[in-house]
């Protein structure tokens, strides 16, 4: 290895911003590959992806499915007073919003800890 004016090889040199390519138990700086395929960026962008569509599917049928398409159906039971197809084109799909958003943050907390390699106590 080719050291110049007494500087640490160029590995160890970047070792804290790729530390993660590092056996953390070995003195060796020499970067070791991940265990496992959770440093995948396409495949934490495909389960991603993927979550965010499913929601997105749900969201439209909530909404636009439940407020225009079956709303005669839906107009038939009533809630709290009002027709059941009124109150999902006026409010119901807004709540499913906000539960599809607390159903994503829960989701991509839970995925960044798998692809980080982490516990819920570490994040902290």
């Amino acid at each position: 290895m080719l050291e110049t004016d007494g500087a640490p090889p160029l590995v160890s040199r970047f070792q804290p911003h790729f530390s993660f390519l590092l056996d953390p138990m070995s003195d060796d700086p020499t970067p070791q590959p991940p265990a496992r395929s959770h440093r995948d960026p396409k495949a934490y962008w495909r389960k991603n992806i993927t979550a965010v569509m499913a929601l997105l599917v749900v969201w439209f049928l909530v909404s636009y499915g439940c407020g225009i398409l079956w709303v005669d159906e839906l107009d038939k039971i009533r809630l709290g007073g009002f027709k059941l197809g009124f109150w999902f084109a006026q409010q119901g799909s807004i709540y499913v919003f906000i539960v599809l958003i607390g159903i994503y943050v829960l989701y991509m907390n839970k995925l960044d800890r798998e692809f980080r390699g982490t516990s819920p106590k570490q994040d902290k």
